[in-house]
């Protein structure tokens, strides 16, 4: 899990498509999409969720979902991305199998401790700073907090929240693996010109830390 996220937000993305926005950050450079929907029924969220899948499995893009293992399970989706009041991890990982990409929502040092005895794919540090569309959770780490889940765990780190071309370099060097947008990207004039920037930053961070890890 390195590089771009796109987390999606049908209602940032206005009057257009949502499939449009998230084709558009893909081809600008995201690596990974996260299918974010809280309104949705969930049989328009596993319509949704199939044609994000069938959208994105031939550019091998991988499709998380966010919170719902069902929906999750009927899409046939690569995976799903649970929050601290989701279904616990071991519980999922048994209905998704070995194969499924697991990503875990931490909030406070405790939730880094316990996920340490997870095999999950991922931590989703959140929210780094504050953004409105992340408003449930205990507080902002900050870049200093970032650092310190990154010294206390060995599993890969999504920094998540309040993130922009600006401050997502700062993200990568205080110890994140990949960074997530949200608004960033979905509410964009031109998603897939945000999604370039985003991704040159986030690889060109990526690539200066590289030789210090050697």
């Amino acid at each position: 899990m390195r590089g771009l996220y796109l987390v999606t937000d049908r209602g940032l993305a206005g009057d257009r498509p949502l499939e449009e926005v998230v084709l558009a950050a893909v081809e600008g450079g995201a690596g990974v999409v996260q299918l974010r929907e809280k309104e949705l029924a969930t049989r328009a969220f596993v319509e949704s969720a199939r044609r994000l899948k069938a959208l994105l499995e031939p550019r091998g893009i991988p499709l998380i979902v966010n919170d719902r293992v069902d929906v999750a399970l009927a899409a046939g989706a690569d995976g799903v991305h649970l929050g601290q009041e989701d279904m616990a991890y071991p519980d999922a990982r048994a209905l998704l199998g070995p194969d499924a990409i697991i990503g875990l929502s931490v909030e406070t040092p405790e939730d880094v401790r316990e996920a340490e005895g997870f095999d999950v794919d991922y931590l989703g540090v959140s929210p780094i700073f504050p953004t409105p569309t992340k408003t449930d959770t205990e507080g902002a780490w900050g870049l200093d907090g970032l650092a310190e889940v990154r010294r206390m765990s060995r599993h890969r780190l999504v920094a998540i929240g309040g993130l922009n071309a600006t401050n997502a370099a700062d993200a990568i060097r205080a110890g994140a693996d990949a960074v997530a947008v949200v608004s960033a990207i979905c509410a964009a004039a031109d998603p897939r010109r945000a999604a370039e920037e985003l991704a040159a930053v986030v690889d060109a961070a990526l690539a200066d830390r590289e030789p210090a890890r050697r």
